[in-house]
Parts: C-alpha cells; sequence; structure tokens
C-alpha cells in the first residue's frame, strides 16, 4: 500500500505527515523554526528556516517509511507573504507573517479612502493588515525589495512548491485558490488575480504565482528535497480550507470548528459565492481538476484556546492547560459568571477591535472553578455567535459540528458545545485534519483515492457529543452571554481615533 504524504507549514513549525490509503496515519515528523520580533507588531519568519525545516521532516519521514510514497500535498499559514529571487532561490526579506500589524495605519488610510467595498465585493474579505496586500506593497515600497524580471512573491504554499520542484532549476511558481483568496488580491468570483487590486497595491502580476486547482499536478520533486527526485506535488490548500476538506465537510451547510489558541470556524456553502455577509469573510474552500468549485464563509474567533493560557499564566489557577476540564467539572455551573476573552478585541461576528476582556457576574461565592467552566463556556458560546451568522447568512442550518485542533480532546468543552449549539458535535479520530485535507487533495490528483467519496468514506468518528439540555436553557445560557458581550465592546475608548467617540 502507497502513502501519501503533506507538509504542513504552520506558523511555529512543519509537520510533515503520511497518509495510508484507507485515512489511517502512516507517521509524522516536526520541526519548529524561529519567530522573528523586529518591532511591536511586527512578526516575521526567515523562509530560508522554513525551507530547511522542510526538507528536514520530509526526510525524517520518509526515512521510516516502509511503504512507496504516491504523492505529496502542501498545506500552510495562509496570507503570511515572501519574495524572492527566482535566480539564486534567496530569499529579499523577511517572510511577513499574518499576524503582522506594520500595516494598520495603512489599511485606515485605504479605508478612508473608500477601498474598503472594493476589497469586499471583489475578494470577500475585510481591509485588514491580516491579509497579504499591504505586506506586500510593504516590502515593495518600505522593505527594499526592488521589482525586476526575477522577482518572485507568493504565499508560503507557493515558496514551498517552488524549492521542492527545483528552486532556481526550473521550480514551479504557482499556487490555488484557497491560499490565493487570502492575499486580497484575487478575484473570488473568476478566480483570477484582480487587475484593479494589483493597480491599487502597486503589485506587478509577473512576479505572482501561476493560480491551479488545488488538486491537480503542479510538478514533481526535484533532487535534494528531503524525498526522492520524481514524486507528484498534487495537491495544496490553505490550513483552514485544508482541515474542512481533511473533515469532509464536502456538501453545502456542513461545518468544522478548528480548537487552538483561537479558532476558525468554515461552512461549505456550495460552488456559488455568497455574497459579503456582515461580521464573516468569504473564502475559497478549494478547486479540484474537472473545474469543480467550493466556496466558504470563515469566522475567525481570536481568543480561545489562549484563554486557557492566560488561566495558567496570568492568574496561575491552573499549572497546566490539560488541567482545566478537571477543575471546570468540579462545578455544576458557572453560578452566573460570564468571562468575555476579548484580549485583543472581539472577532467574527462582532469585528471590534476596542472591546477588552470582561468578567461579569462575580460573587463571593465565585472560585477557581466557575472561573475555568466561564473559560469553557465562552469558548463554546463565541463559537455559537459565529455559527448562528453563518447559518442565517447561507440558509444552510447546521445540523452537526465537526471538531479538532487540540481543545477538541477536552470532552467538557465538547458537550458544553452540543448544548449551546442545539446540535450533536463529532470528533474525529485523526486530529490533524489540516494535513489530512492536504494529503486528500493530492491523493485525489493522483487516484491513491477515486472520487470525494472515498475521503468522506475514510472519516472515522471518535466520539458523538449530542445535547444534554433543552433549547430554553440554552438559549437562556447565551441571553446572558449576551449581555456579557456588549459590557465588553468599545472599552479601549482610549485606542479609538476621534472619529469612532
Amino acid at each position: 500500500m502507497s502513502v501519501v504524504l503533506a507538509i504542513d507549514a504552520g506558523t511555529t513549525g512543519v509537520r510533515s505527515f503520511a497518509v495510508r490509503g484507507d485515512g489511517t496515519a502512516a507517521g509524522f515528523a516536526y520541526r519548529e523554526f524561529t519567530q522573528h520580533f523586529p518591532q511591536p507588531g511586527w512578526v516575521e519568519h526567515d523562509a530560508a528556516e522554513i525551507w530547511i525545516a522542510v526538507q528536514a521532516t520530509l526526510a525524517d519521514l520518509a526515512g521510516r517509511l516502509t511503504e512507496p510514497i504516491a504523492a505529496i500535498g502542501i498545506t500552510s499559514q495562509r496570507e503570511t507573504v515572501v519574495a524572492w529571487d527566482r535566480r539564486t532561490g534567496k530569499p529579499l526579506h523577511r517572510a511577513i507573517v499574518w499576524q503582522d500589524r506594520r500595516t494598520a495605519a495603512r489599511c485606515d488610510a485605504l479605508r478612508d479612502e473608500g477601498v474598503e467595498p472594493l476589497v469586499r465585493s471583489t475578494t470577500g474579505l475585510v481591509l485588514d493588515p491580516y491579509f497579504s496586500a499591504t505586506k506586500v506593497e510593504w516590502l515593495l515600497t518600505e522593505g527594499g525589495v526592488v521589482v525586476t524580471p526575477d522577482l518572485a512573491l507568493g504565499t508560503i504554499d507557493a515558496w514551498v512548491l517552488w524549492n521542492l520542484t527545483g528552486g532556481p532549476q526550473g521550480g514551479v511558481h504557482a499556487t490555488e485558490p484557497s491560499n490565493a483568496s487570502r492575499t486580497m488580491l484575487f478575484d473570488i468570483r473568476t478566480l483570477a488575480w484582480s487587475d484593479d487590486l494589483l493597480d491599487r497595491f502597486g503589485v506587478p502580476a509577473a512576479a505572482l504565482p501561476e493560480v491551479r486547482p488545488s488538486s491537480g499536478r503542479f510538478g514533481v520533486t526535484a533532487a535534494g528535497a528531503g524525498v526522492r527526485a520524481g514524486i507528484p506535488v498534487s495537491g495544496i490548500a490553505g490550513d483552514q480550507q485544508a482541515a474542512l476538506f481533511g473533515q469532509a465537510c464536502l456538501e453545502p451547510g456542513m461545518t468544522k470548528n478548528t480548537y487552538g489558541t483561537g479558532s476558525f470556524v468554515l461552512m461549505h456553502v456550495g460552488d456559488t459565492c455568497p455574497e459579503p455577509v456582515d461580521g464573516l469573510l468569504t473564502t475559497v474552500g478549494w478547486t479540484l481538476a474537472d473545474g469543480t468549485r467550493a466556496y466558504a464563509l470563515e469566522g475567525a474567533i481570536f481568543v480561545t484556546g489562549a484563554a486557557v493560557q492566560w488561566l495558567r499564566d496570568g492568574l496561575g489557577i491552573i499549572d497546566s492547560a490539560e488541567e482545566v476540564a478537571a477543575l471546570a467539572a468540579t462545578v455544576p455551573d458557572t453560578a452566573g459568571c460570564y468571562l468575555v476573552p476579548a484580549f485583543t478585541g472581539l472577532g467574527s461576528p462582532w469585528w471590534d477591535p476596542y472591546a477588552r476582556g470582561t468578567i461579569v457576574g462575580i460573587t463571593r461565592g465565585t472560585g477557581r472553578g466557575h472561573l475555568a467552566r466561564a473559560v469553557l463556556e465562552s469558548i463554546s458560546l463565541q463559537t455559537r455567535d459565529v455559527v448562528t451568522a453563518m447559518s442565517e447568512a447561507s440558509g444552510h442550518p447546521i445540523r452537526v459540528l465537526k471538531a479538532d485542533g487540540g481543545a477538541a480532546a477536552n470532552d467538557l468543552l465538547m458537550q458544553l458545545q452540543a448544548d449551546d449549539l442545539q446540535v450533536p458535535v463529532s470528533r474525529p479520530v485523526i486530529q490533524e485534519t489540516t494535513a489530512l485535507g492536504a494529503a486528500y487533495l493530492a491523493g485525489l490528483a493522483e487516484g491513491v483515492w477515486a472520487s470525494p467519496g472515498d475521503i468522506t468514506a475514510n472519516w472515522r468518528l471518535d466520539a458523538t457529543f449530542a445535547p444534554q439540555v433543552d433549547t430554553a436553557t440554552a438559549d437562556d445560557r447565551h441571553a446572558a452571554w449576551t449581555r456579557a458581550v456588549e459590557r465588553s465592546r468599545g472599552w479601549d475608548a482610549t485606542s479609538r481615533p476621534a472619529a469612532a467617540h
């Protein structure tokens, strides 16, 4: 039996993952890379170090496999941008990471100029430094990157693909729609780079990668890639879209949430691009070689697992994140205490950068267990807000939520989520759904899996959590949560521009 490899080039490290034809894991290797913070709010990566980590993890994993490798897929952090020289293969500046906020003022200026409606209607995004366009503009205007015929620009997937397939010796410079849709330069309806936005941000089209289907052969590995030469590289997707595919959310209305430091809820909404929805992002899920396309609504929740870390590091009421479930289970409820973890503002569906963390309902009887439970409830209730907005916008009421990510292992959280949504929550056996999705896209192109139906058949259930409270109880809890959210909103008046007062 052959295996398919997936390269998951994340924000803090690279994981290479092997998947068998039956969807089971055959091994993985992981390597961290350095985070650079040259100024407050600036976050950078050394793209050359990321490529070294890719080579190292591929070599480590391939050296332990006994099965032949049929194909390779790539998934990665999405909005991070790299500029490099095609002739030398060297990066021209450190990669500017999706978390980087150096272009916030530029985004404010563009919003004042009335550019946001164009961005919203063309890309499905909001005008924010989170996305790639203003990062690329900064590299070309302030970062010392000069436009020449040898300039290459791309997100991390394009950088990894180019190196895998030969780099300066004939490397393929390409990407696919799910990553391109996060650049704020891509028309998600025509599935092509937007001339209007390229002009607006001063980005040369010739430096950008060719956009190809997410599933289809991009090229083959070259010598020095960490694996043998000649292996097809046949699937690419952004991390959250890859997780949607890996969770087999292949029909409209199917929804997943990845519970990490923050959480990302994505709902498959069909093959037609929907109109922009307030509070949510519209993104391309994937495209297949036969022309099939999928769109998704996305809700970004900034603080979920990070709130558990705050209990550990900020308050010291737990020694490890794993303790939170046991502590929260020492009480039957929060006794009316609600915690809104708006430590860096609120994401979807509010998009309020001036909100701040709030705890309400404290009494003399409030203890550590109540706070721990309130944190878990905040993760679940924020997810309910996003899912409700998605269901109302798409016309697809959610039937089940598929959960993955580190915090999905917390049974109490999964039960709270089922109670708040009033639908079942399903957790798969394989939690590496991001890598799994990239592997499926690659294997689908190379015939390892004959059709998307095989991917659905491979999805294996670990546990399902059914609602254990009635709708009225869930709605009462949500109503109290909503009151707490309103008290957190707009709190940091000192940071707000004068026009917002």
